[in-house]
């Protein structure tokens, strides 16, 4: 095979790379216009379901709020106190810390569960002697402990309002085959510096824009791990959680899918959590979630090809959705293959030129447009002006960049190497 005709394979290599990396930034503009679409329609179902009357207290369910924490510190007192002072009747309201730690925290969970039990407040420690399945397996073996119906989820570093439990269970009596209602995040820290003002748009994108979209037009809608309540029914229905991956959310939520059970998405109860404050430990989440995303893609596409249970419309978009994982490893295959190709055939190289920064505008253009129409929707009054938006669209630009490098990084350390078994890396939280 000559050199003309290698370079020629590659250069195609690149071009599909590039038309398929279009493609997935390209969904995002479509779920702009979708957006739009289904604003009105979808504000004023969530208006008529927080209006729905909840019972008298003597008739309303037992919720169990489960708190699981790792080597936390005193972060663990304000997140459970937080959650202690929720209001719900007393006898009805259960905490559950879920801490794995192994190091002083355990001794300070044990001290908070005694103070609020003595306080009248049902709290219960269960600390585990190992971390198997890690997050998912501290929920699932926490609600192996209790038979009540309802589990409110709360990471670690959230504060959940008092009214929390009052307004998000309210849908449930809507609607009882809801699975799970996921509230929205805040963030407590969002103008600490530009890596957390850069992920209070990113993040106010993805919870405007796609989650609420999705939980609109009846799409596949990802729980978020934490700020919601799920149902046991729906729990058990997708095979209880797991931790053979480390996004047990996106997990869970596609297997119960599959089973016909359906989240919800509230833009109007906000949540206040902790966003990481420096890059190293902000790069580590990110490449968690995507590693996790990635994983469940590949676990659930053959599983939602072979449903009939399942509508075509909704079937493309579940692929669509979780197609959005091919990111990474579509770079790291089309960008050695434009190179190599430019290098062994320069001729080649202004076409690939050309098609490389004709892909870097519409990614632009379509990024640009999707985090600008989350932000402004979720901080209505708050629009951050142009220049400021700017800066946070090359932060964005530049931590892209840098989990890319960081994924070449970790693929060429494991070539040759046994497959490791999954671990949590968890993020770790200051508290301030």
């Amino acid at each position: 095979m000559s050199v003309d005709t290698i370079a020629l394979g590659l250069a195609v290599v690149f071009g599909i790379c590039c038309l398929l990396i279009a493609c997935f930034i390209g969904s995002l503009l479509y779920m702009v216009v979708l957006h739009h679409r289904l604003k009105k329609a979808g504000l004023a179902r969530e208006a008529a379901l927080l209006a729905t009357p909840l019972p008298p207290d003597s008739d309303l369910p037992h919720v169990v709020v489960q708190i699981p924490s790792f080597n936390e510190g005193a972060i663990v007192r304000r997140g459970v106190e937080a959650a202690a002072r929720i209001d719900w009747p007393r006898d009805k309201l259960h905490i559950q810390m879920l801490d794995d730690s192994t190091d002083e925290t355990a001794e300070l969970a044990r001290t908070v569960a005694a103070e609020l039990r003595a306080q009248g407040i049902d709290v219960v420690c269960l600390q585990r002697t190992d971390r198997s399945g890690y997050k998912g397996g501290a929920l699932h073996e926490g609600m192996q402990q209790t038979p009540h119906k309802y589990f409110a989820i709360f990471d670690v570093d959230y504060i959940p309002p008092t009214d929390f439990l009052r307004r998000c269970m309210r849908p449930f009596f809507a609607e009882p085959n809801t699975a799970f209602v996921q509230a929205r995040f805040d963030f407590l820290n969002a103008h600490e510096n530009a890596l957390t003002e850069m992920q209070m748009v990113t993040l106010d994108a993805h919870l405007g824009i796609e989650q609420a979209t999705r939980s609109w037009a009846g799409h596949p809608l990802p729980f978020n791990g934490t700020c919601g309540i799920w149902q046991r029914a729906a729990i058990e229905a997708g095979g209880g959680w797991k931790g053979d991956t480390v996004t047990e959310d996106l997990d869970l939520t596609y297997r119960g899918w599959i089973k016909g059970w359906r989240g919800l998405f509230l833009t109007s109860v906000p949540v206040p959590g902790e966003l990481p404050a420096d890059t190293k430990t902000w790069l580590r989440q990110q490449q968690r979630w995507v590693e996790g995303f990635r994983h469940v893609s590949l676990r659930m596409f053959p599983v939602i090809l072979r449903s009939r249970e399942i509508t075509p419309a909704s079937r493309l978009a579940a692929l669509l959705h979780l197609c959005m994982s091919l990111n990474q490893p579509v770079l790291l295959v089309g960008i050695p293959a434009g190179l190599l190709a430019s290098i062994l055939a320069p001729r080649l190289a202004p076409c690939v030129l050309t098609l490389f920064l004709a892909t870097i505008v519409w990614v632009l253009i379509s990024a640009t447009t999707f985090l600008r129409a989350g932000h402004n929707f979720i901080r209505k009054g708050e629009e951050m002006p142009p220049l400021d938006f700017a800066v946070v669209l090359l932060r964005f630009a530049g931590g892209q960049i840098a989990m890319v490098g960081r994924a070449f990084v970790v693929f060429l350390k494991k070539l040759g190497t046994p497959a490791k078994p999954v671990v949590f890396d968890r993020t770790p939280k200051k508290g301030d």
